[in-house]
């Protein structure tokens, strides 16, 4: 059975011009989750391989308002710069995905719990009888076929968001690690991602040896 794409008459494209330059934007309505997502394009990428993504998911406290527990804001940030840098190159910002997709009100309780009790990321959502991660990476594989895209450089240190998006039938032709500094801020809850969810962050480990690791795309 063929999955469902997006029709016309839910996507609008725009120019938006930003303190970057200008990215055409590309909203839509997906037709599985029904929220609605926003895809940053730069450059010419329909029909184009190897093209630099990043599925990036909400979090109002970091992307919004600089909350430093996290590292969204920053890899949010890079992204774009790596994109921009490049000349070409996808940012989808997936909403629905706060809190790896336990919603708002249910993220700022988990940190309570860390703040009160020390529990981490991943406790921290459990101890409230929530799963761990509930994200779907479905929408960002519909918008990059609707864009034309043929595969992808996908930024990203979580492995897992490789295997989600082949699963959608998207070719990932190479991981390409976002990486932030450690701060005394960021330090338990890059750790957990690590050591719980299998996050790729070889900063942490420089941080240790007195290192200053740098954010940048490799």
């Amino acid at each position: 059975m063929r999955e469902q794409g997006i029709d016309q008459k839910d996507i609008a494209e725009a120019d938006l011009r930003t303190r970057r330059g200008v990215f055409r934007a590309v909203a839509f309505r997906d037709p599985v989750d029904g929220h609605e997502h926003m895809a940053l394009v730069r450059g010419d990428v329909r029909g184009r391989g190897d093209v630099l993504v990043r599925m990036h998911s909400e979090c109002m406290t970091g992307d919004i308002f600089g909350a430093t527990r996290c590292e969204c804001g920053d890899q949010l940030g890079a992204a774009l710069d790596a994109i921009v840098r490049e000349g070409a190159g996808v940012l989808v910002y997936l909403r629905g995905h706060e809190g790896r997709g336990i919603g708002l009100v249910a993220k700022v309780r988990t940190h309570i719990l860390q703040d009160d009790q020390g529990l981490d990321t991943v406790d921290s959502a459990t101890a409230i009888g929530l799963p761990v991660d509930v994200r779907d990476y479905g929408p960002a594989a519909r918008i990059l076929r609707h864009l034309g895209v043929r595969s992808v450089r996908l930024m990203s240190n979580n492995p897992d968001k490789v295997r989600a998006l082949e699963s959608y039938g998207v070719l990932v032709a190479a991981r390409m690690p976002l990486l932030v500094p450690v701060s005394d801020d960021n330090v338990r809850y890059l750790t957990a991602k690590r050591d719980r969810l299998g996050h790729d962050l070889p900063q942490l480990d420089a941080a240790v040896l007195g290192e200053a690791p740098v954010s940048e795309v490799h």
